[in-house]
């Protein structure tokens, strides 16, 4: 894996926790708004638009960079619209840094040819 690529996919990773934190933060704005005086949704919304305007640009370049199949970027967009799915997100992409990590530590040892 090219340094291009483990920061692409460092960058989602990072965007992907922060963004589910947000949406969780906007549900519970939302609630507020219904049954009390308490309004941040205008702020938490404008937060979390971005965060997901950052996470979408960021799987996409992740997606170009990876040349991921089809099925693995449609997980990946598909946990970016669900309230946890950022979690599981990073904690997806942290593995499969760590494997790569450990792939070209194999490939330049000439342990493996990965």
């Amino acid at each position: 894996m090219d340094i291009k690529t483990a920061t692409a996919l460092r960058r989602l990773r990072l965007v992907s926790a922060p963004e589910a934190v947000s949406f969780l933060i906007l549900i519970v704005c939302s609630v507020l708004k219904r049954t009390t005086d308490f309004n941040a949704v205008p702020v938490m919304g404008a937060i979390h638009g971005v965060l997901f305007v950052l996470y979408v640009l960021f799987w996409a370049d992740a997606w170009n960079r990876t040349k991921w199949p089809l099925t693995t970027a449609a997980v990946y967009f598909v946990l970016s619209v669900l309230p946890t799915g950022g979690f599981f997100a990073e904690r997806r992409l942290r593995r499969e840094a760590e494997d790569a990590v450990i792939a070209a530590r194999a490939r330049k040892e000439g342990v493996v040819n990965a």
